[in-house]
């Protein structure tokens, strides 16, 4: 997005992913378009079933795009086979959402961290790789003594610890971290989040963050898009997106944050009204106009063009855009 002239680490390009269904094709993925580059974070966030987790599995090519183009580094990589994306797998790592169900239940801390070393060959044994595992357990702030333990034996943030340290294991440049702190309670979100703030900062790593909370997303995040139904309507950066939201969504999203404030107890919530619109072969025009307060008869008939409306803001709406 812009016109950053740099190279970016990952960028999209009408990047689309449909799931065949008995009623039809489901558009989990509908046109994106994104560029990140080293070293930032991108914060992708929407509501459950938006497509925003779909996306990030796509561009790691763990499931395979329906059309479109994903760049690594500037080489296409939407068409690579298991085999050619084999060693592109020590640049791209995820981090899980569920920190239990993400870990081998047989096997110890030192074993899942110093798994992908092993099945990459990355080092020439497994004492090595037990013992840059070791290192990595220091870095993510899991004490040595758990080594020998398992998941079940753990609570969530040290299981998530352990997610982080396999990820960083193969020493990548890109990582989807897959809404790595919901499952975790509000104090443990932030030791992850500053934890995982730290480890790019040092490692210069660049994220995708995927939330449906926008309070944690402008914690860790340079750039914001929200995603509805698949499709973006509003990318911007993180500070400006929280200081001037444009599409009608956006703005509701971040009226849904609660404020520890005695004097706001009693303001009443923005509500979202009407029912979410299908997914499966969605019909022509806004996908959010079913629930818009400011819908027109034109947002029922044709999408939105997703159009700068700002210097580095991008917005689909006809409300913002023809003003």
């Amino acid at each position: 997005m812009g016109n950053d002239k740099r190279i970016p680490l990952i960028e999209t390009k009408n990047l689309k992913k449909y799931f065949k269904t008995g009623s039809g094709m489901l558009h989990a993925v509908d046109s994106i378009n994104i560029k990140l580059f080293q070293g930032e974070t991108i914060g992708i966030v929407g509501e459950s079933g938006c497509g925003k987790s779909t996306l990030g599995r796509t561009i790691l090519k763990l499931i395979d795009p329906t059309e479109g183009e994903v760049l690594f580094n500037g080489q296409d990589i939407s068409n690579y086979n298991t085999r050619k994306m084999r060693p592109l797998r020590k640049e791209m790592q995820i981090i899980f959402q569920d920190p239990y169900s993400s870990l081998d239940p047989r096997k110890s801390v030192i074993d899942i961290i110093s798994e992908y070393m092993l099945i990459q060959k990355t080092l020439k044994s497994r004492k090595e790789a037990y013992n840059h595992a070791a290192e990595l357990m220091d870095l993510v702030g899991l004490a040595r003594r758990y080594a020998d333990a398992y998941p079940h034996e753990l609570d969530g943030g040290r299981r998530q610890r352990i997610g982080i340290a396999r990820a960083l294991s193969l020493n990548p440049k890109f990582i989807v971290c897959d809404e790595p702190v919901s499952a975790l309670d509000v104090s443990i979100q932030a030791q992850i989040l500053n934890l995982l703030m730290d480890i790019q900062d040092e490692l210069n790593l660049s994220y995708m963050f995927v939330t449906h909370d926008l309070s944690v997303v402008k914690h860790i995040s340079d750039n914001i898009m929200v995603m509805y139904l698949g499709v973006c309507v509003e990318f911007a950066t993180s500070d400006d997106l929280f200081e001037n939201p444009l599409h009608p969504y956006t703005q509701v999203l971040l009226d849904a944050i609660p404020e520890p404030s005695l004097d706001k107890r009693d303001q009443p919530f923005k509500l979202i009204k009407g029912e979410v619109s299908s997914p499966i072969d969605p019909k022509p025009g806004c996908r959010f106009a079913s629930r818009c307060e400011h819908c027109m008869p034109q947002c029922m008939e044709e999408a939105p063009e997703y159009v700068e409306t700002l210097p580095g803001h991008f917005v689909a709406c006809y409300m913002v855009n023809e003003k």
